[in-house]
C-alpha cells in the first residue's frame, strides 16, 4: 500500500514543507559526494543513543544534543530518503497550513526530538547511530490522523502482479502504518543493537504529534 497524494486542499503555500524536502535532498547529495564517506558522516552526525543519554561526546565531533538535529537531515539510502519525503509532501502541507509556517517548523523539530529519545530510551547503551527524517515525519502523521482522519488519500494497492489506485480515509492509511510500526517494534526488540529500523522512533514521533497537536493550533482553530 503506497499513498501518493491526498484530497485535502490548503489555503497557504507550503514553503516550509518544500524547504525541508529540498534541504534533505541536498544533504543526501552531500553524503554521497563528501570525501569523508557516508559511514563517517553517519557516525559523526547521527544520533547515537548512548551518547544522547549519557552526554558522551568523545566519539563524535559535535555535542550529542546537536546530533539530534543533524540526524534528522541524513539518510541511509535513496529509498529511505524517498519514502520520508513522499510522506512529508503528502501530509506536511496540511499541518503547515493548520499551524502556520513557523509553528510547523518548530513542531517538526519537536517531533524529531521526541522520536530520537523514544528510540534512545529503548536502546540506552547502543552505539549505532540513528538517522533519517522518519521520526519528525511520524509526528506529522500523528497530527494529520487527529485533525483530518476522514481526508481521502490516493493509494496504490498491489494484488500480486496487479495494482489499483483507491481513495482511502487517512485514518485507515495512517492507522495501518502505525500498526506495522508497533508490531515491528515489538518483534525487533533486542535486534536493533545490530542496526536496522528504529521502530520506536516512529512510534514516539507518532504519539508526540497525536497527543500534542491541539496545543500547537492557533486559538481560533482550537475553538473551531
Amino acid at each position: 500500500m503506497i499513498p501518493f497524494k491526498d484530497d485535502n486542499p490548503t489555503q497557504t503555500f507550503p514553503f516550509v514543507t518544500i524547504g525541508l524536502i529540498v534541504i534533505n535532498c541536498l544533504m543526501f547529495i552531500w553524503e554521497l559526494t563528501s570525501p569523508a564517506g557516508v559511514k563517517q558522516i553517519v557516525y559523526s552526525y547521527g544520533a547515537i543513543p548512548h551518547n544522547m543519554i549519557f552526554f558522551f561526546e568523545k566519539t563524535q565531533p559535535v555535542h550529542p544534543v546537536t546530533t539530534i538535529f543533524t540526524s534528522m537531515f541524513l539518510h541511509g539510502g535513496f529509498f529511505h530518503l524517498a519514502g520520508n519525503m513522499l510522506y512529508l509532501w503528502i501530509f506536511g502541507n496540511n499541518i503547515e497550513d493548520s499551524l502556520g509556517h513557523l509553528k510547523f517548523f518548530i513542531f517538526y523539530l519537536f517531533s524529531g526530538i521526541a522520536a530520537a529519545y523514544s528510540h534512545a530510551l529503548t536502546e540506552t547503551h547502543s552505539a549505532i547511530p540513528m538517522i533519517g527524517a522518519s521520526g519528525a515525519v511520524s509526528g506529522i502523521l500523528g497530527a494529520y490522523l487527529l485533525l483530518f482522519p476522514h481526508a481521502r488519500i490516493h493509494t496504490i494497492i498491489f494484488f500480486g502482479f496487479f495494482w489499483q489506485i483507491v481513495r482511502i480515509p487517512a485514518v485507515v492509511v495512517i492507522g495501518f502504518w502505525a500498526v506495522i510500526q508497533i508490531i515491528n517494534g515489538l518483534l525487533s526488540k533486542g535486534i536493533l543493537n545490530q542496526g536496522g529500523v528504529a521502530w520506536f522512533a516512529h512510534i514516539g514521533g507518532l504519539l508526540a504529534g497525536l497527543l500534542t497537536i491541539k496545543l500547537w493550533l492557533p486559538k481560533a482553530k482550537k475553538h473551531f
